[in-house]
Order: C-alpha cells, then structure tokens, then sequence
C-alpha cells in the first residue's frame, strides 16, 4: 500500500499537498489568484505580440498551461504561462522560418510547443533534471541582457510607427530603424512616450498597482482621446476572438519536425532555466524544497496541454511567481484559480482590446527589457571572476549577433570551457607556517620570506586528474629550480579532493625525479578518496609508507627529525616550533605545538 501512494504521488503530485488546503488558504489562493490573473492581462497580451503571435495566444498561455503546470509540477508558487524570454526566442527562432503573425507562422509555433513539452517530459522522466545546473549565473545574466536590447530593437518600429521588417538581429533591426527614422509618425510615437511615462510612474509611485495594467490603459485612453479629437487613429491591436482556448493541432510531418529540433533544444534549455529559478528563488523565502525532475514533468505537460489549446510555448514566470508568494499565495490553487479569474475577466474585457495601441504594448515591452539588462549583476560577475566575465561578455554578444538558439549554447560551451580551464590548472603554491596563527595555519610565502634551507612546503589545491597533469608537472618543475639545497619537499594535499590514475602516476614521477636529485617527497593530509585510489594503485607502497603522513604536525615532527641538526643550529630562520624548540647545544625536545 505505501508503495502504491509513493507510485499515485509522482503521477498525481498535487496528492502530496491536498491536506494544505482549508478555508483560510482557500481564500489567500483566491485573492492571490486574482491578483495573478490582473497582472497577467497587460502581460500576456504584451509578450504574444513580442513573440510574433496574436494577442490571445499570450492569454490562453495563462490557461490550461498555467493550471497543469501547478497541478503537476513541485513548487507551491511557481505560475507557468508567457515570459519575456521565451517569447523572444519564439520570435528570433521561427521568425526565420515563416512571417510573424501569419497561419504558417502560428502552426511552427505550435509544433514548436509540442516538441518542447514532449523533452522537457523526457528529461524529467528520465530524471536528468540536474542538467539545467550547467546553465551558469554569467550566461543567464548575458543571454537575458542581451535578449532585453532584442526586445528594444524589435519594438521600435511599432513606437515609432515606423514600417519596417522585422528581423531578429539586433544590429540589423537598428539599421533598418536608423534608414527610415524620418518616417516616424508623431501620433503613435506620443502614445508610446504616454504609455510609458506611465510604466515609469506607476512602477514608482503605485507599487500596488501592476504597472503594465496602468500603462496600457493610460496609452488606449491617450489614443481615444486622440482619435476622439480628430487629430489621428492609432493602430491598435484588434479584438481578441475568445475568453475559451480553442483547440489547435500541431503540424506532425517529419520534415517540420527536423527543422524545428534544434529550436526546441534550445528553447527546453532556456524554458527550465526560467522556470526552476523562479522556483528556487521563491522556495529560498518559503522553506520549500524544490524537485527538479518533478518541475521538469510539470512544464512538460504544461507546454504539451498548450500545443493543443492555442498556446505558444510558456515557462514558469519570475515576476508573477514573486507576485503570487507576496499576495499570499499557499499552495498552487492559487495559479488554478488565476486561470479561472482570467477567463472571467477575459468575458468583462475582450470587447475593450480593439482599444490597444500597438504603440503601447512597444512602451510596455521597453519597460520590461530595461528590467532585463542587470547591470549590477554584471558588474558583480565582472569583479568575483574574470572567466565568468568572460562567459557573460561573449553569451551577450552572441545574443546580439547570431540566432538565440545557437547563442544560449555558445554560453553553455564557453562556461563549461572556462570551468575545464580552471579545474586543470590547479594551484600549486609554496606556504610556510604563519607565526601569528595559533593553530600554525599554512600560508602562502612571499617575496620577503625566508624560507628554510632544507625543507620546501608546497600545497596542491584541485583535483589531480589527467587534464591537470601536464599543468602541475611544469608547476613542479619551477618549483624544483627555484629552489636550491633542500633535502625534503612536503606536499600537503588536504586541497586534493579527487585524483585518478595519471594523477597518481604524477606523484611517483615527481617522487623518482625528486630521489634522483637527493631530495625526499613527503605527502600529508590525504582525504580518505585520495589515499584509497593511491593504495589501490600500489602508489602508496612505491612511494613508501615512512613518507605518507596523516597530519602537517605529523610529517613536520617527522622531517625535522631528518633535517641536518648543523645547518638547522646555523640557521637564524627558525620557520617552524621545532626550530624554536631545539636546545642551545643542538639537542630537540620530544614534544611539539600540535598543527590545525
């Protein structure tokens, strides 16, 4: 019986949290449901003209994909439904393939969701969740400033009034704009400026209020007035057919299909990286535990149920899931009912779209790229690490220049070069004992140090594997002809969390070069792993026993019992506690300061 509950709770989650549910959380997912519902009106309607769809398919996103996406994913919180991101790689991608906003255009898009929900379902099946991890903070932070200028670059004809192609290049979209700047028609630009002095506002002063609400009813009121007085009609974005998603069939042939594979990788990478960090994000503030593998299920289905109700391809919002846990929102009923408060107010308003200025939805989405470009995140990736500096300047750039699809995976390739380069090239460094720490902590030399005649102390930080071999054998090397007159070399290796079989080979090596030029290579401080792989080896037995110590007190007292008492009694350095130890006429004392 208990496994047949662990069996109904991976295929119907939402079992897990029923008990959750009382009047008191009913009624916080309803109040937060409507919220979500207001906020995802301006949204949804902004984000489909931004992807190339009509307008009601950014609101049908908010459905049923919304609702499954609850129900079958693991975040109390989390709201699926149209984003910036991934609207903008349905524009950049299948904009290529077909004209915006046409039947052809709309039946890719379609196919397109299909195919996402159906990887998204099978990574999460096959439980590789984890592979969203690869995707580093530096190439989101790129890739979603970068997409915040496409978004500008897109919708400066529909400010401007202006008509232009559409073309999914950056720079190709402001050279058209640049050509035909004169064109601009005074009218439609005063209802941008209008609209989005009031996004500007109302996100400032009417925090309350969702600002793209305030925005876009200030810009159709603007256009009424306008139109009203005679002085110009505005272009706006028509009715919207329907409060009820209507059915849709994704085109099924193969070639379609083979076309559109690498779009959908593309778009499965982007989609679970928006929505398992909105979860996580959300989960930090409520003490949740997010599933990967079950939030992968959850916009898998989400995105196959809206492949089939008129829906193009949605992840899990940042900005109405951070909406939703501050209305209060308790368990995912809330993102339930916020598809139910659309329909209904859908019904209420539907007559009032043909009143949208497009000029107001460009303003809106300008808004919403501004938010995109974090230039304080940047400048904090630029100052913690030059390679993930590296990694955010060439994603943004790649973003900028060539399609999105093969922009996101050019960022994934360079953070995972930029971590290859790092992990083989682990630091080898020369330490001595610190005489102001009370435990002797072993701190890296400098150029003022004087260092002891006839014990050199190196530390190894990073893991001995065959791609570092080649790097540490030259560290070594440099190492050895700085150094001249030593007797012993001790290689504290408590930074070693992982060697194989070169590694291990490394160390012999540089223990035979070391004996043949008279100088003992002790190690110290091996973890349990390091030691085992060594033993297995037969490295441990070559190297001998007598020079593998369990602590740096251990190989200290050892050495030092080795070292030459002539030069030790000449020698003015005192570097270690045995030194300052020794008696007058050269004789040691038995006992020593333990090391940390």
């Amino acid at each position: 019986m208990e496994g047949e509950g662990i069996g109904a709770a991976r295929l119907l989650p939402f079992l897990a949290w029923r008990r959750r549910i009382d009047r008191p959380t009913l009624r916080a997912d309803l109040v937060a449901g409507l919220i979500g519902a207001v906020m995802v009106l301006p949204q949804g309607v902004a984000y489909a003209t931004l992807a190339g769809m009509p307008p009601e398919y950014g609101l049908y996103g908010a459905m049923l994909p919304a609702v499954v996406g609850a129900l079958w994913g693991s975040s109390w919180h989390l709201v699926s439904g149209p984003t910036n991101a991934t609207s903008l790689m349905v524009f950049a991608t299948v904009g290529a393939l077909a004209a915006p906003f046409t039947p052809a255009y709309v039946g890719l898009v379609l196919t397109l969701n299909l195919m996402v929900g159906l990887v998204k379902l099978g990574l999460g099946v096959a439980r590789l969740g984890a592979l969203v991890n690869f995707i580093s903070t530096a190439v989101v932070i790129g890739f979603t400033a970068g997409a915040g200028c496409l978004i500008i670059g897109a919708q400066l004809h529909s400010f401007f009034g202006i008509a232009i192609p559409q073309h999914p290049n950056f720079f190709h979209s402001l050279s058209a704009f640049a050509t035909r700047l004169g064109d601009t028609d005074p009218a439609t630009l005063s209802v941008g400026v209008v609209t989005l002095a009031a996004a500007i506002a109302s996100a400032r002063w009417l925090k309350r209020v969702p600002y793209m609400l305030t925005a876009i009813v200030a810009g159709a009121v603007y256009a009424w007035l306008l139109e009203r007085a005679g002085i110009a009609h505005v272009a706006t974005i028509g009715a919207l057919p329907s409060a009820i998603p209507p059915f849709s069939m994704p085109e099924l042939s193969l070639r379609t299909w083979q076309t559109l594979a690498p779009l959908a990788l593309a778009l499965t990478v982007i989609g679970l990286s928006e929505a398992i960090s909105s979860a996580r994000a959300v989960a930090l503030r409520s003490g949740q535990r997010i599933d990967g593998n079950q939030e992968f299920i959850g916009q898998g289905l989400a995105n196959i149920v809206g492949a089939f109700t008129s829906s193009y391809p949605t992840s899990g919002s940042f900005n109405r899931t951070g909406a939703n846990l501050e209305a209060g929102a308790k368990t995912p009923l809330a993102a339930v009912f916020s598809a139910g408060w659309l329909v209904v107010i859908l019904l209420v308003v539907a007559p009032l779209a043909t009143r949208l200025p497009v000029a107001s939805m460009a303003a809106v989405l300008f808004v919403v790229a501004r938010g995109l470009i974090d230039v304080g995140a940047a400048r904090h990736v630029w100052k913690t690490s030059r390679g993930d500096a590296l990694s955010l300047a060439i994603t943004f750039i790649a973003t900028l220049t060539i399609r999105l699809e093969v922009a996101i995976l050019v960022g994934v390739l360079v953070s995972l070069l930029v971590y290859l380069n790092r992990t083989t090239h682990p630091e080898l460094t020369r330490v001595l004992p610190d005489p102001a720490s009370p435990t002797r902590r072993l701190t890296r030399v400098t150029r003022d140090t004087r260092l002891c005649p006839q014990l050199d102390i190196l530390r190894v930080d990073g893991s001995l594997f065959f791609g570092a071999v080649e790097h540490l054998r030259d560290e070594f090397d440099a190492m050895r002809r700085t150094r001249h007159g030593v007797r012993h070399a001790l290689v504290v290796c408590s930074g070693v969390n992982f060697i194989d079989a070169a590694g291990a080979d490394l160390l012999v090596h540089e223990a035979r070069a070391m004996r043949d030029a008279g100088v003992t290579l002790h190690l110290c401080s091996l973890k349990r792993p390091v030691r085992d792989v060594l033993d297995r080896g037969g490295q441990l037995a070559e190297f001998g026993h007598a020079n593998i110590h369990r602590t740096k007190a251990d190989a200290l007292r050892s050495i030092y019992a080795e070292l030459d008492s002539s030069t030790c009694e000449a020698c003015e350095i005192r570097a270690f506690l045995e030194c300052r130890d020794a008696l007058p006429d050269g004789r040691r004392r038995g006992q020593v300061l333990p090391f940390a």
